[in-house]
């Protein structure tokens, strides 16, 4: 039962987050429940955490290849283009 309550967190969590906030969470969902559940049947707690967890990496990773693309745009110190 427990494991049917972790999957309908997940499945709510699919369907209410759109596309742009659901990068990470799903990921981060899963496999937060299934160690919630393993570690003391907290899955739904376990599951929470998770996807906060996937939505900070997914966020972190978004902001370095931001910054990696805006550098590659840039000409290095000193070489100005004429």
């Amino acid at each position: 039962m427990k494991i049917s309550a972790v999957l309908f967190a997940v499945a709510a969590l699919t369907l209410v987050a759109n596309s742009a906030e659901a990068k990470g969470c799903i990921k981060g969902a899963v496999v937060g429940g299934v160690a919630g559940h393993y570690a003391g049947h907290h899955g739904v707690l376990g599951a929470a955490a998770g996807c906060l967890y996937g939505r900070h990496e997914a966020n972190k990773r978004a902001q370095q290849q931001q910054q990696q693309t805006q550098g590659q745009g840039q000409s290095p110190a000193g070489q100005d283009k004429m």
